[in-house]
């Protein structure tokens, strides 16, 4: 019996099959026995990686209807964090993960769908439409909007993104350019629709569903504006059929191997820091338990093959160009032991059998395991005395002379203090920016801090200034940033006890993070210590968020209260 039986068949369910005929969806009596496929689409006008959607949306439902299915589609929520920085708006971000997991939770099980596909593309709405699909657990394929081109500065031919323009602003500060100067780069640096052409967190976490088997190949990387992309949306079509009526469901595909494939290719290309996030919150929806240690005992033995930006001068173009995802991954699965081969994936085939035939075209974009730029992954969890649960760092940012590090602490008790405290001056080298109270609990949201740290490489600290934060980091973000540190201030964490000019010692290859403070004057500071009472919240939806949300190093997911 398929699922959609339950709203179609039987006397009983006339007064259903009446407000059904009523849509439209319906074009013949035939329609009954084909399964109902809902189209989970994100558009929206303001966020430049879904304004295309809608487009993207139609087609999907062609390539459904071609296919077989009967396709029905609705829209979630989303948030750009690039738009929503900077202000009170990026509060809602990561809080509105939640709410897409949620409403599409809501909208499968309301109404007997058979199957989904998810149409995402930028910051939270990837993991949780994600998080919604594995709590349903019906067939669901990914396909995303896929990345913007990266643009160019017409005045020196320079490859532009996001991040770029956030650096210019520190530059220009610090009047290292001009303001016709900033304004060329910032008309320059989105040239087209798409998620920002950088290994941010959208693009990270698109390319991550390759990985864990949940989207067809060239999901991460195909541009917005490929015609190539049309294919893979007629591709996803046939997928979605296929899948619902040999009832391959996400509980088949996200097993333990499939989570250990997602991070290892996380690890080769040097993805964002929220990935880890994300994928702590999607693996618990999905039933796996999912640790920070478990992740750097991946980092260890994962070569670094790719430095997108805001790592390098690469972007998802040039990972395209050089062979995709399917690429990086046929490389690393020729060191045994790398990648679970036999993992199943939404084309019917194991991850093994998809990437088989996979080439790279450039070896500098994805290098060799043997010139690979690191033996050691991209991205790292750290832990000490100032982060007994964790703290996230993207190593594969972090200039060699900032590996190991050591400063008096410069305290900052939000995102905006500290970004205008950066670009007045207030920093120096040498200096360890600290910027708390701005965890899940205590932002509430885990604010992302790309200003601040962009202001910083925009004043020419990068490499001599750390920042470490409860809070969070834009994929863009470069540098010795170090975030999710955990427990959080507004929990009472180490992080909370700081005071200004202590030294903060940071040692990335030891995977340690420590306060230079001694035990019994930590001990003294926590027992003064008292928690800050939000008194701006309200009774909406952050001050819900607030109370119901757990630590960063549990994904950052509501509690069951």
């Amino acid at each position: 019996m398929a699922i959609s039986d339950t709203i179609k068949r039987g006397t009983l369910r006339a007064p259903h099959r009446s407000l059904l005929r009523a849509t439209g969806a319906i074009q013949s009596e035939s329609d009954w026995d084909k399964p109902f496929i809902a189209v989970a689409n994100s558009f929206v006008q303001i966020i430049p990686g879904h304004a295309h959607l809608d487009v993207v949306g139609r087609k999907v439902r062609a390539a459904i209807r071609a296919a077989g299915g009967v396709p029905f589609e609705f829209n979630t929520i989303g948030v750009d964090d690039g738009i929503a920085m900077g202000h009170g708006g990026m509060n809602y971000s990561l809080a509105s993960r939640e709410i897409i997991a949620d409403s599409i939770e809501t909208m499968l099980r309301a109404h007997c769908f058979d199957g989904v596909v998810c149409i995402p593309n930028c910051d939270k709405i990837v993991p949780g439409m994600m998080m919604g699909a594995a709590r349903v657990n019906i067939p669901t394929v990914f396909v995303s909007g896929g990345p913007m081109a990266a643009g160019r500065n017409p005045l020196t031919g320079q490859a532009l993104d996001l991040a770029s323009v956030f650096e210019a602003v520190g530059r220009h500060s610090k009047n290292d350019i001009t303001e016709g100067e900033l304004g060329e780069i910032e008309r320059s640096a989105c040239p087209t629709c798409g998620s920002c052409s950088g290994m941010f967190t959208a693009n990270s976490m698109n390319c991550l569903c390759e990985a864990l088997g949940w989207a067809l190949p060239g999901n991460g990387s195909i541009l917005a504006v490929d015609p190539q992309r049309d294919a893979l949306f007629e591709s996803v079509g046939r997928a979605i059929v296929d899948l619902v009526a040999r009832n391959i469901r996400p509980s088949d595909i996200l097993t333990r191997a499939a989570f250990e494939n997602a991070l290892v290719l996380d690890m080769a290309m040097g993805g964002s820091s929220n990935t880890i996030l994300h994928t702590l919150a999607i693996a618990r929806e999905a039933g796996m338990d999912l640790r920070l240690e478990d992740i750097n005992a991946i980092s260890e033995r994962v070569p670094q093959l790719c430095k997108v930006a805001p790592s390098g001068l690469h972007h998802m173009e040039d990972i395209d160009r050089a062979g995709g995802i399917s690429a990086i991954l046929r490389t690393l699965s020729t060191r045994p032991g790398l990648l679970h081969l036999n993992a199943i994936t939404v084309t019917g085939h194991t991850l093994g059998e998809t990437i088989a035939h996979a080439e790279v075209r450039d070896a500098d974009v994805i290098r060799p395991l043997e010139n690979a730029y690191s033996q050691r992954g991209g991205l790292a969890i750290l832990f000490g005395n100032l982060a007994p649960n964790g703290a996230v760092v993207k190593a594969a940012g972090v200039a060699p002379s900032m590996m190991t590090f050591s400063g008096p602490a410069v305290i900052f008790e939000s995102e905006e203090s500290a970004r205008i405290g950066i670009l007045v001056g207030q920093v120096k080298a040498g200096d360890v920016v600290v910027i708390r109270y701005e965890g899940p609990r205590g932002g509430p949201g885990m604010q992302e801090m790309l200003a601040p740290t962009a202001a910083l490489a925009g004043r020419g600290l990068a490499e001599s200034v750390a920042l470490i934060t409860d809070g969070r980091f834009s994929g863009a973000t470069r540098g010795g940033a170090i975030g999710h540190v955990s427990p959080e201030a507004a929990a009472g964490g180490p992080i909370a006890l700081i005071e200004p000019g202590d030294i903060v010692e940071i040692d990335i290859p030891q995977r340690r993070l420590s306060l230079r403070v001694n035990e019994a004057v930590l001990q003294q500071r926590a027992s003064q210590w008292k928690p800050r009472p939000h008194t701006d919240l309200g009774r909406g939806y952050l001050a819900r968020y607030a109370s119901m949300v757990s630590s960063a190093d549990e994904g950052a997911v509501l509690k069951v209260v």
